[in-house]
């Protein structure tokens, strides 16, 4: 606590004033200890709950003279390679250089190398010259663009600048106008809708590519990894969802995180709706009605699109937005069985409700963070709670050295590993919670 006390003049230095002045400063020291013993109370919290204390900044020593006996500072700095900078580069140019005047009697003993990395960014305007034939019946024929020409957005844009316009705003995260200004620089030829339109238009090939990723991911893996986050899209504040393994990564922007959503996001723009055994497992458990679920297992089981969806729902009077819900999640799951996804998919998430689908998994952050959640009783308690976060992130750390080389005798031990750690008990029932999953 920093106070602060306006001037006092000598002559308005009374009994009284330098009286109160004493109190004040009494009263400051209190503060200053009071504030220092709850900062001590606050790092012992965090200590106890596995948290980051308060950070001791050492003060700056940026004005502070050097120490003479300590040298001029030498020694390499940290991260800096000490492999010549040079050895693996590619030699585009070599240029000799020699003297101008060459003293008399001097003769040449070699050369000795020094390379200098630059870029070179510069447009390139190629006109083409198309022949033009009148047909002896009328009419003509224009001759095609060789090769690996690909003029868009009027017929004026190459592949390369394309490219280049693409990674620049997707990848590097260059905003329009700065591009704009860019491409300016370098002599390109571009109005402000012309770049729009290369960015946004003529992009079906990407989303078919990127739907295309999706499903094959979702097939072929044995889990996927998701989150979701806030995030503004086409002016509006919604949510990208990221699904992804080792094999690829997929984002999607929505207007909600529902898990409704993320079965949606899950099976693409394509909606397929199927009633199988995963559906009706997800129905039982969500608790719909039985005397629903037995009215939709019969007559139709498979449906494309939302609106015969929902027509089907119309069919059967389900019209509770709860039911409507539960109906169409389960149908949903049962479409991305029907397509060939395993019911075994891991979903690993950080535990939110909308990602708790098929065989869900908390990363290992997650699973662990609460216990260091908990704030113990006592010692024997802090205890408690360090050896199973310990046992964690041994087996955790056990299981990347398997990864990293695999070894099929090790995989009953890793197992056995796994259960014992499950399995075991302490006398505290909030750390039993976390390990059975229920925290």
């Amino acid at each position: 606590m920093k106070l602060e006390l306006p001037e006092i003049r000598p002559e308005e230095r009374t009994p009284l004033v330098e009286a109160l002045l004493g109190i004040i400063r009494q009263l400051a020291d209190h503060v200053a200890e009071l504030e220092r013993s709850n900062q001590e109370l606050r790092d012992e919290i965090a200590r106890s709950k596995g948290q980051k204390t308060r950070p001791d900044i050492k003060p700056s020593t940026l004005n502070t003279a050097p120490n003479p006996e300590a040298g001029s500072g030498a020694g390499r700095r940290r991260g800096k390679p000490t492999r010549p900078k040079t050895s693996e580069l590619t030699i585009h140019k070599t240029v000799a250089v020699k003297l101008d005047t060459v003293p008399a009697g001097a003769t040449l003993h070699g050369y000795e190398s020094f390379v200098v990395q630059d870029l070179e960014i510069k447009n390139v305007n190629t006109k083409y010259e198309r022949a033009r034939y009148d047909l002896a019946e009328g009419g003509s024929v224009l001759a095609p663009f060789p090769e690996g020409v690909l003029p868009v957005a009027g017929g004026h844009f190459g592949a390369s600048l394309v490219v280049y316009i693409l990674d620049q705003y997707h990848q590097a995260g260059v905003t329009e106008p700065l591009l704009l200004e860019q491409l300016w620089e370098y002599g390109i030829d571009i109005s402000a809708g012309q770049l729009h339109r290369l960015l946004t238009e003529n992009k079906d090939s990407f989303h078919e590519e990127k739907a295309e990723v999706l499903a094959v991911g979702l097939v072929e893996s044995s889990f996927i990894g998701t989150d979701d986050t806030g995030a503004r899209h086409q002016g509006q504040n919604g949510f990208c969802t990221v699904i992804c393994n080792d094999l690829f990564a997929y984002f999607e922007s929505t207007d909600s995180k529902s898990r409704l959503n993320f079965l949606q996001v899950l099976q693409g723009a394509q909606r397929d709706y199927a009633i199988n055994e995963t559906t009706l497992a997800y129905w039982e458990r969500q608790k719909l009605p039985a005397a629903l679920r037995a009215q939709l297992t019969e007559g139709p089981q498979e449906f494309v699109g939302e609106p015969a969806w929902h027509a089907r729902l119309a069919d059967v009077n389900i019209t509770a937005e709860r039911h409507v819900r539960i109906a169409t999640e389960g149908a949903l799951l049962g479409g991305l069985i029907a397509r060939g996804v395993s019911p075994a998919l891991g979903v690993l998430s950080d535990g939110a409700p909308q990602f708790v689908i098929l065989v869900h998994a908390a990363c290992w952050v997650h699973a662990e963070r609460p216990l260091a959640k908990l704030v113990p009783y006592h010692d024997e308690h802090r205890a408690a709670i360090e050896t199973m976060r310990t046992q964690i992130w041994e087996l955790y750390q056990d299981l990347k050295a398997f990864r990293a080389q695999p070894d099929e005798a090790q995989k009953p031990v890793l197992e056995a590993h796994f259960d014992a750690l499950v399995d075991q008990r302490t006398g505290y029932p909030n750390i039993n919670g976390v390990v059975e999953g229920d925290a």
